[in-house]
């Protein structure tokens, strides 16, 4: 339960800081795709 709380939360600020980071274009394309594959990694 605690485990699945801290991933949700960690889950939420990966997002967060994705869409903030695409929002003031500071990484390109390629990055971005690398930043997700890490993301989904991390989760699974």
């Amino acid at each position: 339960m605690n485990r699945m709380l801290t991933s949700a939360l960690v889950v939420g600020a990966g997002v967060a800081a994705v869409n903030y980071m695409q929002k003031n274009n500071m990484m390109d394309k390629r990055q971005m795709k690398r930043l997700q594959k890490r993301i989904t990694k991390a989760i699974l």
